[in-house]
């Protein structure tokens, strides 16, 4: 068998296309040895949604492994024994403490920092290093991108979004310094372009020609000449990936039709120039671009924001045009909370096919979904409260081997949140003493 470096790239015109974790690949620096003798890289990835969830059709009614996902979650059924679900987690600094209204900025703003934001709407923002950008610093060196940064509504950085509280609170949720929010980024040809595309290669009149093509087309030499190289399990392996990515690429170009309605030839294969109407195309091309950088080891850490905080977005598509944060203050209205539920069922949704993909890709001695970690949830607990405790949470993959999923637990009323993140760097292999307002490490994790 050949010997790949974890390095190796198909490389084309204004392109260096990173390839999936093959068997011919060396052991790359940075990466853990595995039960078996086999190697995988741990990946982290936090996906946040606003507004906080209806909770009884949340939280499963049973603890441990014999439960059952209740309205909400049922759409991760298939995916049960990949998940734990954790109740009674908290973010304390989300509350007011002292400043008033503004539960929103700050559900968001301490959700991966657990550090409460200075209240101001002016240019003195201060919150705190996110747990995202505490691992970036420490293990960013070991891939070509430290972090990668995904939403689906735009960042801030000023103006008054809620009650005195900056805009970059509720837009922000990877914090580089606690004055330095990491902005996301939007737009899907963008992050296909900076997944894809040759740093050494600043030539426009290249990178405009490449626009035209597919990036397959562009790698398809060098793609040709690893492929008579391989075993058969990497040549599979490639062959799906390449697959993989030109769906990616074709579903782009009907995303930036739909955006444009214009016509074009349909095997002309063009990259975007903008973000698709549609919410769940958008949602799930930002998830698929995820997986592409996590399967080729581009990075390690993410995040991926659903909707900013306070969030009025109506969700006409599931047959809701009411506005979300204004569902969310239902009044105990059963046919508000209905919508909410409907709305969360939604996100979930989204949720379930992102980690459907990750446990399709096969790798090393299990699969993508096996060697994460992935945080989803919100900074609020139940949205007509504005309650950072309880908080819905849920904890998918096996952190190479270091989780036992497949269970319900529950924890003390008011466990800080990030205690939870101390032990996630554990198994990142970055450990820190303390994060915000953390009083030690999660226990039952393991089991």
């Amino acid at each position: 068998m050949i010997s790949l470096s974890r390095r190796t790239v198909l490389k084309g015109l204004g392109t260096a296309m990173a390839l999936p974790w093959l068997e011919a690949m060396a052991p790359a620096a940075g990466i853990a040895q595995r039960p078996g003798g086999k190697v995988a890289p741990t990946r982290m990835a936090f996906l946040y949604v606003p507004n906080g969830a209806h909770m009884p059709e949340w939280t499963p009614s049973a603890l441990g492994n014999d439960f059952q996902l209740p309205r909400v979650l049922e759409p991760l059924t298939p995916l049960k024994q990949h998940l734990l679900v954790l109740s009674g987690l908290a973010q304390d600094l989300a509350r007011a403490h002292g400043d008033g209204g503004g539960d929103h900025a700050r559900s968001m703003a301490c959700f991966l920092t657990g550090v409460h934001p200075v209240k101001t709407d002016g240019a003195d923002i201060r919150a705190g290093i996110s747990v995202d950008q505490v691992a970036a610093a420490r293990m960013g060196h070991h891939t070509r991108l430290p972090s990668l940064e995904l939403g689906i509504d735009p960042s801030a950085q000023s103006g008054n979004c809620d009650s005195g509280y900056s805009c970059a609170y509720s837009s922000n949720l990877s914090w580089r310094s606690p004055t330095q929010p990491v902005p996301k980024e939007i737009n899907p040809r963008l992050v296909f372009e900076r997944l894809f595309g040759d740093d050494t290669a600043d030539d426009v009149d290249s990178r405009r020609r490449r626009y035209r093509k597919s990036i397959l087309d562009l790698v398809a030499d060098d793609a040709r000449a690893l492929h008579h190289r391989l075993g058969a399990d990497d040549r599979r392996k490639v062959d799906e990936y390449l697959s993989a990515v030109r769906e990616i690429e074709r579903r782009l170009v009907v995303a930036e039709r739909k955006r444009t309605e214009e016509v074009e030839r349909p095997d002309d294969v063009v990259k975007p120039e903008g973000i698709p109407k549609d919410n769940q195309d958008h949602l799930r091309l930002m998830l698929d671009m995820l997986v592409l950088a996590f399967q080729t080891d581009q990075t390690r850490i993410a995040t991926m924001v659903f909707a900013n905080e306070g969030s009025n977005k109506s969700y006409n598509w599931i047959g809701i045009p009411d506005g979300h944060h204004s569902l969310s203050h239902h009044q105990g209205d059963a046919e508000k909370q209905d919508k909410i539920a409907r709305i969360n069922r939604y996100h979930v949704e989204q949720l379930a096919y992102f980690l459907g993909r990750l446990a399709e890709i096969r790798e090393g001695d299990g699969t993508l979904l096996d060697h994460s970690m992935i945080l989803y949830g919100s900074g609020i607990g139940d949205g007509n409260r504005h309650n950072h405790n309880d908080l819905p949470i849920i904890l998918a993959g096996g952190g190479c081997g270091t989780l036992r999923t497949g269970r319900h637990l529950q924890y003390p009323t008011d466990t800080p949140l990030n205690n939870l993140y101390l032990s996630m760097l554990d198994r990142m292999d970055t450990p820190v003493d303390e994060l915000g307002d953390s009083t030690g490490r999660l226990d039952q994790l393991d089991g």
